[in-house]
């Protein structure tokens, strides 16, 4: 009997005829099954013998569909819905190299090992599967099978000179619907296939190719396994991949079952690239034609022996490992994961107690993930599915009812009948199994009623978005100037005839309004034909532009050059602001739709760049506790916080809190947190547009000119606009948060209680005046006291060279000029260090005027008198908030502006030792200001004359 049972490897390269010759031998046989890899394919086997043998002899079986007649003799299913122990006398599997596939190559190693005919069987696939055959499955026979038309390369193509009958692939949803609407734009239209379409979707879209309404294909690479198509030429898109867990390259035998879909029978075929894929090495090119490819190794298994003892033991069994070299075991299925994910539920423990129990909790783990949400979701319908079925043996109608209903509509675009589609898939599935459902007949007639009406609104989407014969029309009309020539010009302008009938402004046509009665109506109908073609062409080019050509507004508005094509509108997070376009409803749906994802990649990039380290703060997994709360602050406040608002968060956070937050860039100052980097002018004048979206202002306030350390607080300002500007308001002016600190730190090394006068540094970093200056530190919580003295005046000085060139200088000099330089010097000198005469200091560290070094020079001749000149200056004390304003009322009600302008907080208290002064500087002295010298300055670095700060400390040291 085994003698009789004789076992074929048909192996060869595409077009060999392979699949039409096991249809031929199992017609030969009373019985017969055939397991194919696609739905797709499989329904069209079941079509082709199905026209040959007549429907009541012939079954389909695949995971969503299921045509048993009684009488059923030839059954045609996908390779994971093939009936077994039938007793067919032909098996025959197709694509067995498949066996070498990481998702579903351990069911196809099992039907390698398992599945035979009682009187022969096939397996078909390529001839890189010879070797591991010959050494699994020793008995097996082999038949080479060769090409019935040449395949050459014909290297990189545009799409725009893509030859007629051409097929064009992609490997993602994207790609395949964007090179589709290229085409219909240059071409007239193409047709769409891809594995996650209906056969009914795709057999309409195959019909509209194969009838010659269009001449372009566009596909995922489920046109490589088997489907008949008329295609001369095959240009891939992309020769890479997500193969469900990375992205990685074709191999180049994938490439070549693809490749080997161009030249069908005996016509020739060619194949390419296009778009951004990169040419083929001519390895590898020579490998597609030749058909030489690296032999399969090693096969993904998993055991087919199960034990439904247990949940666990049905986990160690798919857990056993392969004894074989030739296999390996196969990655964990969805099946499995979803196993392990739903026996960890108590209820399902319980449930799951008996070997029946765990075989039916087995078969509803194996119900494919069509709907592709997540694995959460998928194992929770799962385990609600087994309840029902362990609780009721069978799913509640109204429940299924109310799932079948909520996907029974037709409206929506593309996306949205797909997404149907595949959740219909799932009811389809679960209506297929045997008495998973009280009522079969019912729902697997419902679902499937379902389905075909979600495939035929999907066939009508997509024909409406990738095929427009009017379009192919016009294009053709236009070339050969059979109609109306209708353009539109760089600037916008459109013109019928060299008419000019309005002008597009963006996305939005405005219709010149000179034109009146029958003309305009004329002009307006060759105007909107034009613009047909031209609002695609121009979101093709928008889509495809840099993002160096697009901007936003401060008022939120986004701009295309001088256009206005949108606005920011809020979303539920600042930092992911939504999108409203300004498309014209002429320009249709499909242009709004890529407009407005072209301007969200811009918004999203925009975000990406300039809030990186906003965005890795947030996304740092390593933050806890106190940490990780204070992150979501900062990145609720956008990067900068005043201090006073945090003030206790901050004292709790420890220093390893702080540290690791500080890792991120953050500062905390004595006034404010904040992220450096995000001071910058790009992000300070996007996060005030984010910060007025979420507070909903109707006029966004604009960022202060880039550069300037002191702006005006304003009086209008919304509350928390200057830290978002990244200032702090404090008087009448604004100062720069990081200038502030860099102040605060000048601070710290003063006598705050006792009181002390700003240096020429204070007054340098923040460029104001002295009179600027002390409105600026009331507004920070400090008293300022005014008064005049005499102000002490240094003889001029001949300006001296650096030091590096004094000696030489001096030696040069002459005899006469330097004792004219002793002469004019000398009573500038100051006294020796230690000296400690009455002439040189007070005995009360007050300032005194110079008696002999710095007395003004009189002539003798004349005794009246030189009136000493006065200076003013303040000294500043910390008082706090309340004590500013106190000592505002004392000027006048003048207290660096209004209590609304100053940003003053808790928290914000000199920081430092005992008042305010560092600890370890020396004796704190509370009876006055700092002590003065009736000596002149010691001699500093040359103002810089260019210095925009110049005049402010000109004034302070020379005025007068």
């Amino acid at each position: 009997m085994a003698a009789d049972r004789r076992i074929t490897a048909v192996l060869g390269p595409t077009n060999t005829g392979k699949t039409h010759y096991a249809i031929e031998r199992m017609l030969g046989y009373r019985t017969g099954v055939i397991g194919l890899p696609l739905r797709l394919l499989a329904r069209e086997v079941y079509d082709r013998i199905v026209a040959a043998r007549g429907p009541s002899v012939v079954g389909l079986v695949t995971g969503e569909e299921r045509i048993v007649p009684p009488r059923a003799q030839y059954w045609v299913a996908t390779v994971e819905a093939m009936p077994e122990g039938m007793g067919a006398d032909f098996v025959a599997i197709d694509e067995i190299q498949l066996c070498a596939d990481p998702e579903r190559g351990h069911v196809f190693t099992d039907r390698l090992l398992r599945a035979r005919g009682t009187q022969e069987t096939l397996f078909l696939g390529s001839d890189t599967m010879r070797s591991t055959i010959a050494e699994l499955v020793p008995e097996a026979q082999f038949m080479r099978r060769e090409r019935m038309s040449t395949l050459s390369y014909s290297g990189s193509r545009k799409i725009s000179r893509m030859q007629p009958r051409s097929a064009i692939v992609g490997f993602s949803v994207d790609s395949v619907y964007a090179i589709a609407e290229l085409i219909r734009r240059q071409k007239g239209g193409a047709a769409v296939v891809m594995g996650a379409l209906s056969p009914r979707t795709r057999n309409a879209q195959v019909e509209l190719y194969q009838n010659g309404d269009v001449d372009f294909l566009v596909a995922t690479d489920a046109i490589g396994m088997g489907l008949n198509l008329d295609i001369d030429h095959v240009a891939f898109a992309s020769t890479t991949k997500f193969d469900g867990r990375r992205m990685r390259p074709l191999a180049p035998n994938e490439l070549a079952q693809i490749a080997g879909r161009a030249g069908r029978g005996m016509s020739h075929g060619t194949f390419g690239v296009t778009g951004e894929a990169p040419t083929l090495d001519d390895g590898v090119a020579e490998a597609i034609m030749e058909h030489r490819f690296t032999p399969v190794r090693k096969l993904n298994w998993r055991s087919a022996r199960l034990e439904f003892g247990t949940v666990d033991a049905l986990i160690r069994s798919l857990d056993v490992g392969p004894d074989d070299p030739l296999l390996m075991k196969a990655r964990e299925a969805d099946d499995l994961r979803a196993l392990k994910t739903v026996a960890a539920e108590a209820e399902i423990q319980a449930r799951a107690s008996s070997g029946t129990s765990v075989k039916l909790l087995w078969d509803v783990c194996r119900i494919p993930d069509f709907r592709g949400i997540s694995h959460a979701e998928h194992a929770q319908m799962i385990a609600q599915i087994f309840n029902y079925l362990h609780e009721r043996g069978t799913v509640p109608d109204d429940w299924l009812a109310r799932q079948v209903k909520r996907l029974d509509r037709t409206d929506g675009d593309i996306d949205t009948l797909s997404k149907r589609l595949a959740f219909i898939r799932t009811w389809t599935y679960v209506a297929q199994r045997k008495s998973w459902v009280s009522d079969e007949n019912h729902w697997r007639g419902e679902t499937r009623a379902v389905e075909d009406r979600l495939s035929d609104a999907l066939h009508e989407r997509l024909t409406q978005r990738f095929v427009d014969r009017r379009t192919s029309v016009l294009l053709r009309r236009l070339k050969q100037k059979e109609a109306l020539l209708a353009e539109v010009n760089d600037k916008g302008e459109v013109t019928v005839e060299g008419e000019f009938v309005g002008r597009l402004e963006g996305f939005r046509f405005s219709a010149d309004k000179e034109a009146s009665g029958q003309e305009a109506k004329t002009l307006k109908t060759a105007s909107l034909q034009a613009l047909a073609p031209q609002f695609h062409l121009r979101a093709d080019r928008f889509y495809n532009a840099p993002d160096t050509e697009i901007d936003f507004t401060e008022q939120g508005g986004l701009m295309w050059g001088e256009h206005a094509v949108g606005k920011l509108v809020a979303g539920d997070d600042p930092l992911k602001p939504r999108i409203a376009v300004f498309v014209d409803d002429e320009a249709g749906a499909d242009v709004a739709q890529k407009v407005e994802r072209r301007l969200q990649h811009f918004v999203d990039r925009k975000i990406a760049a300039l809030f990186e380290p906003l965005l890795n703060l947030s996304r740092d997994e390593e933050l806890n506790g106190l940490a990780r709360g204070f992150a979501f602050r900062m990145v609720e406040g956008l990067g900068i916080i005043p201090r006073g608002e945090v003030a206790s968060e901050v004292k709790e956070l420890d220093q390893d809190a702080r540290g690791a937050l500080r890792k991120h860039g953050i500062r905390f100052g004595q006034f404010t947190i904040f992220m450096p980097l995000l001071l910058k002018p790009a992000p300070t004048r996007l996060r005030l547009v984010l910060w007025s979206l979420s507070q909903g202002l109707q006029e966004f306030p604009e960022a202060p000119p880039p550069g300037l350390v002191t702006v005006p607080s304003g009086d209008a300002t919304p509350r928390g606009y200057h830290a978002m500007a990244g200032y702090r308001a404090a008087g009448e002016r604004a100062i720069r948060i990081d200038m502030l600190e860099r102040l605060a730190d000048m601070l710290r090394s003063e006598d705050s209680r006792g009181g002390f006068e700003a240096k020429a540094d204070m007054l340098s970093i923040t460029g104001m005046t002295l009179e600027q200056f002390a409105d600026l530190m009331q507004g920070l919580g400090y008293a300022a006291e005014k008064d005049e003295r005499e102000k002490v005046k240094a003889v001029a000085v001949a300006p001296k060279k650096d030091a590096s060139t004094d000696s030489s200088d001096a030696e040069a000099k002459t005899e006469a000029d330097a004792s004219v330089e002793v002469d004019s010097t000398a009573q500038a000198e100051t006294p020796a260090e230690g000296d400690t005469s009455t002439e040189a200091v007070a005995e009360d560290d007050t300032p005194v005027a110079a008696e002999a070094a710095e007395e003004p020079v009189v002539d003798t001749a004349d005794p009246t008198p030189v009136e000493p000149e006065m200076e003013v200056f303040y000294t500043f004390k910390w008082v706090g908030r309340q004590g500013g304003n106190r000592n505002n009322q004392r000027r006048g009600g003048q207290q660096g502006g209004n209590n609304r302008r100053n940003d003053t907080q808790a928290g914000d208290r000199p920081r430092g030792g005992k008042g305010g002064k560092p600890k370890g500087k020396g004796p704190r002295r509370d009876n006055g200001p700092k002590q003065f010298q009736a000596r002149p300055p010691k001699k500093e670095k040359a103002i810089d004359p260019d210095n925009p700060f110049a005049a402010a400390l000109m004034g302070l040291k020379d005025k007068g």
